[in-house]
């Protein structure tokens, strides 16, 4: 079904029917896209499962919406690369530098150190 294969940009929800956890999975995950999974099941268990395996940025349980400030919005795979929103989203932003300096202070004055 071409509808649950590509981005719509609308509201639109490709419901399907399977056999087990894997096959859904699976076919889920073939997907190039991978924004936001939607998991709809009374099995917490399963919740955890399916959450943990889909190749999704995003996935929401037992839920339509899950979009806010807290939350940092973005995909995987061609739905985008990092975040925005949130303290994930500024991290984006951000290149981390780790700097390692031995000891200047030694044969300094004590007027030369910090």
């Amino acid at each position: 079904m071409l509808i649950a294969q590509e981005e719509t940009f609308g509201p639109v929800a490709a419901i399907l029917a399977f056999d087990t956890e894997a096959e859904v999975v699976a076919r889920a995950n073939v997907s190039e896209m991978g924004l936001a999974a939607y998991v709809f099941t009374s099995d917490l268990n399963r919740a955890i499962r399916c959450s943990a395996a889909l190749e999704y940025g995003m996935v929401a349980v037992n839920t339509p919406s899950f979009t806010g400030p807290p939350v940092p919005f973005g995909g995987w795979k061609e739905s985008g690369l990092g975040r925005e929103g949130s303290t994930h989203g500024i991290d984006e932003f951000l290149e981390l530098k780790y700097v390692c300096i031995d000891d200047l202070t030694r044969g300094m004055t004590p007027s030369h150190t910090v």
